[in-house]
């Protein structure tokens, strides 16, 4: 399979919030090889950043073995800004490097994205994976 995603950064809060859940299984693709991860600086910063905040009481264990999974099994790539608006500039990163490297975007918050084909919810995803 072998599908290239772009994680959205509340897509690892939830998995690491609730297990089992749609984003939880997701990373455990991750974890067995079936997903790539895309990422760049920006987006690892945020993630750790994010995943690191103490109102979120992740252990640091967890955090850091989350981000070492994505950075050893993923793709660093890089993408070129797009113009269109965001109701929040940090989304835009995500859009961006998913767009230009023909990958999924998978988010619990659609409605921050422009609507288009490769951007999806946990459970839409896994629903089109299934299909496969």
């Amino acid at each position: 399979m072998n599908l290239k995603i772009v994680l959205d950064t509340n897509i690892l809060l939830s998995a690491l919030w609730k297990r089992p859940s749609n984003p939880a299984q997701i990373v455990d693709l991750v974890a067995m090889r079936q997903l790539t991860p895309c990422y760049n600086a920006q987006i690892l910063a945020e993630y750790s950043g994010v995943l690191n905040r103490p109102k979120f009481k992740f252990s640091s264990y967890d955090a850091t073995n989350l981000l070492d999974l994505i950075k050893k099994d993923g793709l660093s790539l890089l993408a070129r800004p797009s113009l269109i608006p965001f109701p929040d500039e940090s989304d835009r990163v995500f859009y961006d490097l998913a767009r230009e490297n023909s990958a999924v975007l998978i988010t619990g918050n659609t409605k921050h994205y422009p609507v288009e084909a490769f951007i999806m919810t946990p459970a839409a995803f896994l629903s089109e994976l299934e299909k496969e």
